[in-house]
């Protein structure tokens, strides 16, 4: 009878980096149609979406939502698919965050 003798290794994983789709003020679309995407796509309640879409509005831009890279990209690709289809020149990008 062979013995095995097995070694136990540590695998260190790291967590996933996670990044902000940010909405980015422009002079051409309504507030009416930010609220509608922040409802649409961030599944924000009414008073949620005119509270960001205010921030955008006085502060130039503000955070939607935090997810991991895959999903942060789908939503800005959504958002400025659906605005283009939508004759608004909203803009939505990535940050990473950092910590």
């Amino acid at each position: 009878m062979t013995q095995v003798t097995t070694k136990k290794s540590r695998i260190n994983l790291k967590k996933p980096k996670n990044f902000e789709a940010i909405l980015l003020n422009d002079d051409y679309t309504t507030m009416e149609f930010v609220v509608e995407v922040l409802k649409r796509f961030f599944n924000k309640d009414a008073l949620a979406a005119e509270t960001i879409m205010l921030k955008i509005h006085t502060e130039g831009e503000a955070v939607c939502g935090t997810y991991p890279y895959d999903i942060a990209q789908s939503k800005v690709s959504q958002v400025i698919e659906y605005s283009r289809n939508n004759e608004q020149p909203l803009m939505c990008v990535l940050r990473e965050l950092n910590f």
